[in-house]
């Protein structure tokens, strides 16, 4: 540097300037100089060893390193170099303007530190970016750890900036704030509150990425998409997106489907009213009809047979034999207490498909069958009309 510094000076000797126009000139090729270099430091580290990096890392079998040293983050930390750089040519490019040094310094020192951060803060981001699918426990444990050191960094760095605006050391500012710790608390009580909230998700194993949940209080029926300390986003089925607080369904509840998404089968539990006029015992017309049919046996159907109960019987043997039902899971049709709208009969099981359109499909299927059926026993579908 100081070799550079005598290039200068001879350059000027040369041009035989005096006087005021002899400092002028100085400071304008000393800052010309340090904004080539600056530059030619960029350039270098930008287009020649970031590409020869991310080449290097692109010719390794493992994934974490490309995804942790990603574009984003060789780009933010070469645009600190030219700050470096700046910094170590300050002292020579304006040590005749030791007031214009100082306060330049201070600007570099703080761009210094706000790019470092930010490239911090982009090599943690990119941690999310190993994840595949549904986040497990310890993922979300390191992810609201990930958070809060992004938030510490963060607190840090503003302290810094502060302690080289006013020149204090940030020890001493550190100290000072065990006087401020309440009105922190106060700041940061949605932060604190999303960390304690998404501690207990993850640690009761309630929530993971991927899941479907249901919130009832928000609006909320979709897959979860991401979270954080103070946020939960989910995208409903229709592509609306909405967020919701860790602590909201810590304090309130919310139904997770991923126990249904893990199990063998999705339960279906629709309910009929049944007409009580149509209820009676069967005659031998009907006798003859159901063994006609192959619903039942002459032997099944002998002495006093009630239709519904028949009804009920037939039902469960076809749901069960349905290729789509699980039949080693619940299945049953069984009677609720009456109502002034009819007798309501439940038919009760699962379906092996739980991906929604195919299972709505499925299940309009069954249910038309057994709409269908029911004519067949002498039964009817309880309607109220209008009056007229």
């Amino acid at each position: 540097m100081e070799r550079i510094k005598l290039y200068v000076e001879d350059l000027i000797g040369f041009m035989g300037l005096e006087g005021d126009a002899l400092t002028m000139v100085r400071l304008l090729l000393m800052v010309l100089v340090a904004v080539v270099l600056a530059w030619l430091a960029y350039a270098f580290f930008h287009r020649l060893v970031m590409p020869g990096v991310l080449r290097l890392l692109k010719k390794t079998d493992a994934k974490w390193d490309d995804v942790l040293f990603n574009r984003r983050v060789l780009t933010s930390a070469c645009q600190i170099v030219p700050a470096i750089v700046i910094w170590q040519l300050l002292p020579l490019v304006f040590y005749e303007f030791p007031v214009v040094r100082e306060l330049l310094a201070r600007l570099t020192a703080i761009y210094i530190t706000v790019m470092s951060v930010r490239t911090v803060v982009a090599f943690i981001n990119a941690f999310k970016d190993l994840e595949d699918g549904r986040r497990t426990s310890a993922q979300q444990y390191f992810q609201s750890f990930m958070g809060v050191l992004k938030i510490i960094i963060i607190c840090i760095a503003v302290i810094v900036v502060v302690s080289i605006i006013i020149n204090r050391n940030p020890l001493a500012i550190i100290a000072g704030l065990g006087a401020t710790s309440a009105v922190l608390m106060l700041v940061f009580q949605d932060t604190i509150q999303g960390l304690v909230a998404g501690v207990r998700l993850t640690s009761n194993d309630m929530l993971h990425i991927g899941d479907w949940i249901t919130v009832p209080k928000a609006g909320a029926n979709g897959i979860v998409t991401d979270m954080s300390l103070t946020t939960v986003k989910i995208r409903n089925f229709d592509n609306t997106i909405i967020t919701v607080s860790p602590k909201t369904l810590v304090d309130d509840s919310f139904q997770n489907w991923i126990g249904m998404q893990q199990s063998g089968g999705r339960r279906v539990s629709r309910k009929l009213y049944v007409d009580f006029k149509s209820v009676a015992f069967i005659d031998d017309r009907l006798r003859g009809e159901l063994v006609e049919k192959g619903f039942f046996t002459a032997k099944e159907v002998e002495g006093d047979r009630v239709n519904l109960t028949l009804f009920c019987q037939y039902m469960e043997r076809y749901i069960a034999k349905r290729p789509e039902v699980n039949d080693q899971m619940l299945l049953m049709v069984r009677q609720f207490e009456a109502t002034n709208t009819g007798l309501p009969i439940e038919f009760y099981f699962f379906l092996k498909e739980k991906e929604w359109k195919t299972y709505e499909h499925q299940l309009s299927d069954i249910l038309n069958v057994i709409y269908a059926t029911m004519p067949v026993f002498h039964l009817k579908i309880y309607q109220q009309y209008p009056e007229q």
